[in-house]
This record gives C-alpha cells, structure tokens and sequence, in this order.
C-alpha cells in the first residue's frame, strides 16, 4: 500500500494542475470503490473551483469552493493520471498525449473516475484514477476534513518539527508492544508505513522488537535513544519524498513514472545482505510481526 511519502508524492504531482482550476465535468465509471460514491457526487463535484489540495497520513483532500472537502484514498493500487492538451480542446483520449503522459501497463478498464479540468488560463486537462483492486475510496467531508471519520484520531504528522523526542516519550510512554507496532498505530503517529518504520528504526540504532516504552524512560540514554529516532523517522520520510517515493508493486506517480528510493533502502526487502551500517559486519534479517515483514539488523539494532 502507497504510504505518506508516495501519497505526498502524487499530491505534489497533481497541484499545479489542480489547484485554482474548475471541475467542468466528472465521469464515474463505476457506482463504486471500496465504498460506493456519495450521494450527488457528480454534481456536487461539477462546476467548482479546487482551492487547495493537501494531504492529511496517507490521505489526499481536495478543498472545494464553497464545500465539501473530497477526501481520496489511494487503497493498495490506485494512481491518478494527469493528460493535457495543447490546444485547449479536449481530445479523445487515443489523441491526447500531452506533457504529463506518459504510456502505463494499466488497462484502461480501470479507469473508474475522470476529472475533466480547466485551468484559470483556459487549459484543460484530464485527470484519471485508476485503480485495478478497487481498495481506494472518494468521500466528501461536509465540514473541516479532520472531523471526518476516516480522519478523525489520527496522531502527529511525521514532517516538520512537531515529532521529536519529547514528543515519542509522550506516546510511547508504559507502552509494552514492540516499538515497530507501536509506530505503525495511525492514533500515534500519522502516515507511518511498514517500509519507513523498518528503515527509520535501521538509521537510529534500535531493534524492531524492543518494548515500545524503553525509549520514553528517564535518563541520558534513552533521551538520546527518542531524539535519535525522531530526526531518523523525519529524515527518512523527508529523502523518500525527495526521491519519488518507493515503486513497490503498483504504486506509479502522476507522469506514469517511477520513484527510486526503494534504491535506497538500508534494509527493507534485503534480507541476507550485509548491513551497510560503517562497522557493523552483521546481516540483514527479515521477520514477521503481526503478519507483516520486518527488515533489521540484530548486531547494530539493540
């Protein structure tokens, strides 16, 4: 499943597109995702002005001129794609291949909603979700989207300073659970995935299995312990937004292009290999935790 960085990834894509165009048509191909469309959402969608686009964990909310907010979900396998025209006609999709398109391995059967866009200069696009499983979702906030029920709880984005150490003691504090677990519980942090929690905890030292609330502990030691994993889960979501994201499986960006930081990994799907870690001589070592694989390094992950 896409996480926040590959999420940022594609809201980054679609805003200079998105942002202050109108919606002159909507096209819903299908009666639903994962979850059926909302009621009117064709017409509550058709003739407004998209004034923001942001992004809240692994969440995209596009605001609306005079509401609602759409809250879009990208599931385990849906991707949005921008075409444009040159000509400011709106061609058939076999004849449009403007600056943003690029061919996909995606069958256009899985186009389930268009978004046909007019820019304030009159450019008109077309922006396509494309989504094979079906797991994505759009739903409509009437109000603020952190009211939302799919939004509402979720703990500290994981950018900017707001998340350091101080702020890991709070949370992690008497929490027995494996400090992996723990950093994956969306109440907590907000965004974290399974690949970035594996490769945050590599940079900052500590094991995947040690008791959560170690690190919330008065002393030296784990002070540095919770600093040291703050700056490395930032660190790590900051270079992997820098690099594209990670294309694992279906995750493609808005161009039809990959992101490379999975080239990056320290240990995530390197099982076997020696740890690149200066000094260390151990090995990577994959697990399984609640049912999902984790990568690290027994001999420098303590």
């Amino acid at each position: 499943m896409p996480e926040l960085p590959e999420v940022e990834t594609v809201r980054r894509g679609l805003q200079p597109v998105l942002e202050g165009s109108r919606i002159a048509r909507v096209e819903a191909r299908r009666p639903d995702l994962r979850f059926p469309f909302p009621e009117k959402f064709l017409e509550r969608l058709t003739g407004k002005t998209i004034t923001a686009l942001g992004r809240r964990a692994k969440y995209l909310t596009m605001h609306l001129e005079g509401g609602p907010v759409l809250i879009c979900h990208l599931g385990m396998s849906g991707s949005f794609r921008i075409e444009t025209s040159d000509d400011g006609e709106m061609p058939d999709s076999s004849e449009m291949l403007g600056a943003f398109y690029l061919e996909r391995s995606k069958s256009a059967v899985h186009d389930h909603v268009v978004f046909h866009i007019v820019s304030p200069e009159g450019a008109r696009s077309r922006v396509t979700f494309n989504d094979p499983r079906r797991f994505g979702f759009m739903l409509f906030s009437e109000g603020a989207p952190d009211t939302h029920p799919m939004l509402a709880g979720l703990g500290v984005e994981p950018t900017g300073n707001a998340l350091d150490g101080e702020l890991l003691a709070s949370l992690l504090k008497g929490r027995k659970s494996p400090l992996k677990a723990a950093l994956l519980d969306q109440r907590l942090i907000a965004g974290l995935g399974n690949i970035y929690v594996s490769e945050a905890l590599w940079r900052a030292g500590l094991s995947p299995l040690r008791e959560a609330g170690t690190i919330a502990k008065p002393g030296k030691k784990a002070k540095q312990q919770r600093d040291a994993l703050a700056e490395a889960i930032r660190a790590v979501i900051a270079d992997a937004i820098a690099a594209g994201g990670s294309s694992l499986r279906d995750y493609v960006q808005t161009d039809g292009s990959l992101g490379y930081f999975q080239h990056s990994f320290a240990v995530y799907d390197r099982e076997g290999e020696p740890c690149s870690k200066h000094g260390c001589g151990g090995h990577i070592e994959r697990i399984v935790q609640s049912g999902r694989s984790t990568f690290y390094c027994r001999t420098c992950q303590l």
